[in-house]
């Protein structure tokens, strides 16, 4: 009986273990949602800085004249599949799996780079042609936008190795879950917010 009521106590502990531990995720899933909200503001500022501004050239070029919406469709491409490869690791994370959850996150970190790249090449490449932020009022506001833009990929880019240093020494534990839910968020954050520059950054520039 008393060997019973010992494994009886052990059980109740445990399960306000790990009650605890899924209000504590809860409560910081929540506080990143609020993170994000605040994040969307700044974007939506500096989307309506560009919104003002993209017709101010100074005579210079426009965004007809710069933007290459193929090379930039590979772009978007890149960052909605790592957005996939994501979901992926989020899947095996909650399975316990830790190697495949390292493999989807190292997959995601290589195409999220690749994003990064493929942006700096662009700025360079504008830079390179007289076309850099001092140019205009116009590109000033470009450059801003998907500057910003870019600046959050890095940081979440650094966050993922973080994550992943985590999971080689502690596993997928509930803290460790927890995390990656957040960088889940903030990826996918990021992802919304590069189809509305996409759409109103170089598809309307194209059109214009």
């Amino acid at each position: 009986m008393e060997a019973v009521s010992v494994d009886l106590k052990l059980a109740q502990q445990h399960q306000i273990h790990d009650e605890e531990h899924h209000d504590i995720g809860g409560n910081t899933l929540f506080g990143f949602w609020l993170y994000l909200m605040t994040d969307c503001l700044l974007f939506a500022s500096v989307f309506a800085t560009y919104a003002v501004l993209y017709m101010n050239t100074a005579g210079g070029p426009n965004g007809r004249e710069l933007f290459d919406l193929n090379f930039v469709l590979g772009e978007t491409a890149v960052l909605l599949v790592s957005s996939i490869t994501y979901g992926f690791a989020m899947l095996a994370g909650h399975r316990h799996q830790r190697g495949q959850t390292l493999l989807w996150l190292l997959v995601t970190f290589a195409l999220g780079s690749t994003f990064i790249a493929m942006e700096v090449y662009e700025f360079q490449h504008l830079i390179a042609e007289g076309a850099g932020p001092s140019r205009s009022a116009f590109l000033s506001a470009f450059f801003a936008l998907v500057g910003m833009h870019g600046l959050h990929v890095t940081a979440g880019l650094v966050w993922m190795l973080v994550l992943m240093v985590e999971l080689m020494k502690r596993g997928t534990g509930p803290r460790t879950l927890t995390r990656l839910g957040c960088l889940s968020m903030f990826w996918h954050f990021l992802d919304v917010v590069w189809i509305c520059v996409f759409t109103v950054v170089y598809l309307m520039g194209v059109m214009a």
